[in-house]
């Protein structure tokens, strides 16, 4: 995905000044990334703590990035070869949990999808304006599956069954990010904090006012920013996925991003967003693509079966309709 359609789906809801609230934030992975700390120890500056954290997500970048061509992920892409090959550890290590994810979602998440984005138009080349051929999707699921994929950590490595397959790590590298850079703060002792990474984020503490984080969930209009709904979070992850701003219409259709790898074509259920809530970003980020993929009543089995706190949004005929796991029924509302 581009950039530019890289829009963050959860607004971070203002929380009080506080001198001793230090905002850091830039751009990085395509997308811009914010992190507000509370309680900075004296023995590292500001300057220091941007330029630690900074390195921290070029080192994510440099290894799952799909964009460049140098990174590890993309040299294992464009190789043909079917033998083990040797990658960093980083690179093995979120392999290896986004195969975890695509077994527990028997596929609605699929580390392979990628040439089926890019054949409907949402990869790297841009927007797609029509749907593909028939035959060039089921060219493209012939290449795509994530048992055709294998990983050993121990040496770390990885490798293919299949010549053409590739790895995409989009669906997963944003929340790893986070959660990278929230127990390098931890590390330093940083007792409040909120990291936030293209949308997906990680929070830690209190905020400025010693409250928990309020966190605000995007309702699924794609033609204006209004909260559906506001939580009160700490030692948290918060990760949302939705159909509502990347998509094409072509006919009279509309085609959204979110491709299902068992049909190889964009879903056509009415679920809008899918919001969820876990200690790691990462897995969050990845569970919310999979429970999207499923749709209203099958994502929710799965992330009621996983005891997941999950809250769907759906579109129907009186407007947006939200269903939230119990799990997510729990957590603290805010108005």
């Amino acid at each position: 995905m581009k950039a530019l359609l890289l829009v963050p789906l959860l607004m971070l809801a203002a929380c009080g000044g506080s001198a001793d609230v230090e905002t850091l934030s830039g751009s990085a992975m395509g997308t811009t990334y914010s992190i507000k700390v509370k309680g900075r120890p004296a023995v590292i500056s500001v300057t220091e703590l941007g330029d630690e954290l900074t390195t921290l997500l070029e080192s994510v970048e440099a290894e799952l990035s799909t964009y460049r061509p140098e990174s590890g992920l993309s040299r294992f892409n464009v190789s043909t070869s079917t033998d083990w090959q040797p990658v960093s550890q980083l690179l093995c290590d979120s392999v290896a949990a986004t195969l975890e994810i695509s077994r527990l979602s028997d596929g609605s998440f699929d580390v392979t999808v990628g040439p089926l984005v890019d054949l409907w138009g949402f990869g790297a080349e841009g927007i797609g304006h029509e749907p593909p051929e028939d035959s060039a999707v089921e060219e493209s699921l012939a290449v795509v599956g994530y048992e055709n994929l294998e990983v050993d950590c121990d040496r770390p490595a990885i490798r293919k069954t299949i010549p053409e397959l590739r790895v995409d790590l989009s669906g997963w590298a944003k929340g790893y990010a986070v959660d990278m850079l929230a127990e390098r703060l931890d590390e330093l002792f940083i007792d409040d904090y909120l990291v936030e990474v293209g949308g997906e984020l990680r929070t830690r503490g209190t905020n400025a006012a010693g409250d928990q984080w309020v966190i605000a969930i995007e309702s699924p209009d794609p033609d204006a920013r209004r909260v559906y709904a506001t939580i009160g979070v700490s030692d948290l992850a918060v990760a949302t996925s939705g159909d509502y701003r990347n998509f094409f219409e072509y006919e009279g259709t509309r085609y959204s991003h979110m491709i299902d790898p068992d049909t190889g074509r964009p879903v056509t259920h009415d679920l809008a967003s899918v919001t969820i809530v876990h200690p790691s970003a990462a897995f969050a980020d990845a569970v919310a693509t999979a429970v999207h993929v499923l749709g209203p009543a099958d994502g929710y089995a799965l992330a009621e079966r996983e005891g997941l706190a999950a809250l769907l949004l759906t579109y129907g005929p009186q407007g947006i309709s939200g269903r939230a796991t119990p799990e997510f029924a729990g957590l603290d509302p805010r108005t």
